[in-house]
Formats: structure tokens, C-alpha cells, sequence
């Protein structure tokens, strides 16, 4: 299974609480709950590029599965981390804390990222 498409945001849940823990001010939060999300996924095998373009912020992160490289945060922030995949639909990365779940269900793309108790999940669809 291909990852590779664009992806529109349909929702998000625990958006606020979420980024305000991961240090992002309100005058952003704010900004960036009701901004529209598209996320580009380009797979090559086992190399994955992503770019998440909301409003006019542009977020860019490459990977080899298996591999360490340096992912951007939401907050800006550049972490290593390593990607693994599970099964042929699940990418699962642990970076500073966070933990993320990236699963793809025919065209629904679901994103699941935790911080201690805190889940911050996103859907997004195929256009």
C-alpha cells in the first residue's frame, strides 16, 4: 500500500490543549485551529517525504524507514527520530516525548500523536 497522494485535513480532536503543551503561544494556536491542512506524501520504497502546508506555514520532513534523521516539530523545533512501519499502512515515530501513529485506511490518512496523557488526533482524505 502506497502512501503516496495529497490529504486533506476533514478534523482534528484535543488540537488546543495538545499544541499548548508543546509550548506553541495562543496567539498560534488560535490561528492554526480553523486553518485549512494538506498534507503531501511522496513513498519511494522505504523513503518518505511529507509536507504539511497549513495556511501559509510550510512544515518538510524526509525519512528512510528504519533510519535516524532530524524531523521538524509544529513547534519548529528540529529532533531526531526514527520511523518505523508496521505492517504495510502504519508509520510509527518517537521524538522527544512524542509519539506518532500514522495510519492509512484506503484514502483516510489517520494521525494519531501522544504526549504523556495527552492524544491529539488528526483525519484527513484523499483528494
Amino acid at each position: 500500500m502506497s502512501f503516496t497522494g495529497k490529504y486533506e485535513l476533514q478534523s482534528h480532536e484535543n488540537f488546543e490543549p495538545f499544541m499548548k503543551a508543546l509550548g506553541l503561544p495562543d496567539d498560534q494556536i488560535q490561528k492554526g485551529k480553523d486553518l485549512k491542512s494538506i498534507s503531501e506524501i511522496v513513498q519511494d520504497g522505504k523513503k518518505f517525504k511529507f509536507t504539511v502546508t497549513t495556511g501559509s506555514k510550510i512544515m518538510h520532513n524526509e525519512f528512510t524507514i528504519g533510519e535516524e534523521c532530524e524531523m521538524e516539530m509544529v513547534t519548529g523545533e528540529k529532533v531526531k527520530a526514527v520511523v518505523q512501519m508496521e505492517g504495510n499502512n502504519r508509520l510509527v515515530a518517537n521524538m522527544k516525548g512524542l509519539k506518532s501513529i500514522t495510519e492509512l485506511n484506503g484514502d483516510i490518512i489517520t494521525n494519531i500523536m501522544t504526549m504523556g496523557d495527552l492524544t491529539y488526533k488528526r483525519i484527513s482524505k484523499r483528494i
